[in-house]
């Protein structure tokens, strides 16, 4: 297996992926061209000397895995699923592709019950589990930048309605927090109680000094933004959705309602139901698809990919509710 033979095209589309990767050889080889662009490197030693690294050549007769490994300096073997999402999966790699590009290139997410279906997986928990092993990849590490330039900031409440609760109960739904740069990044989060402190928090966590911030005309945010941050109000209780200031500024929010509006379609048409001890992990779901909304689903699907070292995750409590 040549990695140099398969480039990624720019136009990366399912069937290409279903006539490339048909096999778990030509899925592997792919998998290391993404981790190992210079070359294989040990899982367990970090050699990435070539000299020092040896291929298994794959024999079903005596149980050798294809795409195995030989590190002379620590004498281990490894495969490039080591140390990430894929280690120890019963299932076949190039049908974890083919699950990748579906999650990258569904604008409103798919369900575990149709990827079982598509992928024709024996049962709905193995689905479910490469879901959540997927986006627990694509959940960011701790961030190290902030975010700049115009942020628009508000909060939302995810859950069904309750019967005979009418539609403002809350006892049912969750909050999340969302803040997005205009044309850029969004971050977006669970929290336990929409407070000023909290609010306050998330916004100095997330967002640069000299920052303009545009929120509802909730008071919350004010301390956030005292003297470090410009802060302008949209009045949406009043009708107004978009205020242009006599500097040329428009204030508005409509770009984090955006981001809801994607957010709830999902949760509703898509998922049904969504635990409060998930959510994070279908936040970092949207959250990544958002921030790469640039690109085509195949580049999507290979900067996905590139998140999977590092993750690996287990699930061993019994399932009881579906996604």
């Amino acid at each position: 297996m040549n990695n140099a033979l398969l480039p990624t095209p720019e136009d990366l589309t399912l069937p290409q992926i279903m006539a490339r990767f048909g096999t778990e050889e030509t899925a592997l080889a792919y998998l290391e061209s993404i981790r190992w662009p210079d070359g294989p490197v040990c899982c367990h030693c970090g050699n990435g000397n070539r000299e020092r690294l040896g291929r298994i050549v794959a024999n079903a007769g005596k149980k050798i895995r294809a795409g195995l490994w030989q590190c002379a300096e620590c004498r281990k073997q490894f495969r490039v699923t080591v140390g990430t999402i894929f280690e120890d999966s019963h299932v076949p790699l190039n049908l974890w592709l083919v699950a990748w590009y579906l999650v990258c290139g569904a604008k409103k997410g798919i369900s575990a019950l149709q990827m079982q279906r598509h992928l024709g997986l024996g049962s709905y928990r193995t689905a479910w589990m490469m879901m959540h092993k997927i986006r627990h990849a694509l959940t960011e590490s701790p961030f190290t930048d902030k975010l700049s330039g115009v942020v628009e900031a508000d909060e939302t409440y995810v859950g069904g309605r309750v019967k005979g609760k009418g539609r403002h109960y809350m006892g049912n739904k969750t909050p999340v927090v969302a803040l997005v740069e205009r044309g850029g990044r969004i971050r977006s989060q669970v929290m336990e109680r929409v407070t000023a402190k909290n609010l306050k928090a998330a916004v100095l966590e997330h967002t640069a000094k000299g920052t303009t911030l545009v929120t509802d005309t909730a008071s919350a945010y004010v301390a956030a933004t005292r003297k470090s941050r410009k802060h302008y109000t949209v009045n949406h209780s009043a009708g107004e959705y978009a205020r242009k200031e006599k500097n040329g500024f428009v204030a508005h929010s409509n770009t984090v309602e955006c981001s809801f509006s994607l957010l709830k379609r999902g949760v509703m048409g898509s998922f049904h139901h969504v635990s409060k001890k998930h959510l994070p992990k279908y936040l970092a779901e949207f959250d990544f698809r958002w921030n790469n909304r640039g690109i085509n689903d195949g580049e999507r699907t290979v900067a996905g990919l590139k998140k999977t070292e590092g993750k690996r995750l287990t699930y061993r409590a019994p399932i009881t509710k579906k996604d």
